[in-house]
């Protein structure tokens, strides 16, 4: 079983690039980054600049560990205690301060594209209140005439993931409330074959009846005729 991976596995890499000569390798794989992404670091070359975090000062390295590391380009580094983890409790999810401002612009983006969404679901996935969405719906936000639609996953307010599960439970439930008026017209066609069952019924009686009186007639003029026929003969 692998070892786990430092809490803040790149600000952890940036500090043992600046502060020892321990190979990218060895720093990657004890941080579980790719070797690229510690080369980059070490050329101040990576896209976002950590602020490095010391792995003895919170327990996950020894000074004694680094420096057999250091000694030794082939050794691997062991974890001297694996960071706790972290858990969130329940509440709204969090955004970066960065990405707040843009939150309006998810929210009128969802509301437009997919209104099946309700707004306790839009709540979740972009972590807002239901008075923001209120407002943007009814166009009465503050800053209303500055909200453009956007994208919440282009954002980075959710990934694709969430929002393509949030569009298919909305659609789910949408497709399950919209079966009222089916089981309408399933109820009508059944009226509607009883009904013609009805009158197939009726009309078979109508015609068994019409074939009796014709038979009773066919009967009668025999019997006439065969009267008839004795009445014409010998005295």
């Amino acid at each position: 079983m692998p070892q786990p991976t430092p809490l803040m596995p790149h600000a952890t890499a940036t500090w043992l690039v600046d502060n020892t000569s321990l190979s990218f390798s060895q720093i990657a794989d004890f941080c579980g980054l790719h070797i690229l992404e510690v080369q980059a670091m070490a050329d101040d070359l990576a896209g976002s600049k950590y602020t490095g975090r010391d792995p003895v000062h919170s327990g996950e390295l020894t000074q004694e560990e680094i420096e057999r590391g250091q000694a030794d380009p082939d050794y691997a580094l062991k974890m001297h205690k694996a960071p706790v983890e972290v858990t969130r409790t329940k509440g709204p999810r969090y955004t970066p301060v960065s990405k707040r401002q843009d939150k309006p612009d998810g929210i009128a983006w969802i509301l437009r594209n997919h209104p099946e969404i309700s707004d306790a679901q839009i709540s979740k996935l972009i972590g807002t209140t239901r008075n923001t969405i209120t407002a943007i719906r009814e166009r009465s936000h503050w800053n209303i005439q500055n909200i453009q639609p956007k994208d919440p996953v282009t954002l980075g307010l959710c990934s694709q993931r969430e929002l393509d599960a949030v569009v298919a439970k909305a659609a789910k439930k949408a497709g399950t409330e919209g079966e009222a008026p089916v089981a309408a017209d399933s109820g009508s066609d059944r009226e509607k074959l009883i009904a013609e069952l009805r009158a197939e019924r009726e009309a078979n009686e109508k015609a068994a009846a019409e074939a009796a009186q014709e038979a009773e007639a066919a009967a009668w003029l025999e019997a006439k005729r065969a009267s008839e026929t004795e009445g014409d003969g010998p005295a």
